[in-house]
């Protein structure tokens, strides 16, 4: 009985270290000093990335393809007291990857993340920026959340803000050991790759 209640006593100490550590607790300013550049991250998941990652002590630097996006996403972030820059990138466009890139350079001396949030959409099968106007308008719809509530087996829709902490623990140094994973930040959805 003595060896179950320390062996308990031990696991709870270990789990409440994990959970303290995840949470940053533990750590401040992960990502000091960093230079990161997120596309899409005026609205959604890009938003809550480019937060989390400045919050964890990166200069961000966002984008959208409209300038009123870029504009009210940096004051809201530098509102926080977080070193925040932005600029106009349609992740489409050559040209506007190319300044992006140089906004960064010039500004920050170089960049030391990238994250990219145009992907395939399984749900539109195209090439679109997850964070715009037809991702909004989805979830918008409650018949169609319920709809794909129900198809994927999950209890809710995440939170963008559930992807950004994933990203960022990705983006420092203690992940630095982990190399050819796939992290699903997915509530319990079954996925295959």
């Amino acid at each position: 009985m003595q060896k179950t209640k320390l062996l308990l006593g031990r696991s709870a100490r270990a789990w409440r270290s994990v959970r303290m550590a995840s949470s940053g607790v533990t750590r401040r300013d992960p990502l000091a000093n960093k230079v990161a550049l997120v596309t899409a991250s005026t609205d959604g998941i890009g938003f809550a990335i480019a937060r989390r990652l400045a919050q964890d002590g990166a200069h961000v630097v966002v984008s959208s393809r409209k300038q009123q996006n870029v504009d009210r996403a940096v004051a809201a972030l530098q509102a926080e007291g977080l070193s925040v820059t932005g600029t106009v990138c349609h992740v489409g466009k050559a040209e506007d990857r190319e300044r992006l890139v140089a906004t960064a350079v010039k500004l920050h001396g170089g960049i030391d993340i990238l994250v990219s949030n145009a992907a395939v959409n399984p749900f539109f099968g195209s090439l679109m920026d997850t964070t715009e106007e037809v991702w909004d308008k989805f979830w918008m719809d409650k018949a169609k959340e319920e709809s794909m509530k129900e198809t994927l087996r999950i209890s809710r829709i995440g939170k963008p803000e559930e992807c950004a902490g994933v990203v960022s623990f990705m983006c420092s140094e203690d992940a630095s050991y982990i190399t050819g994973e796939t992290v699903v930040v997915g509530g319990g959805t079954p996925s295959r790759l």
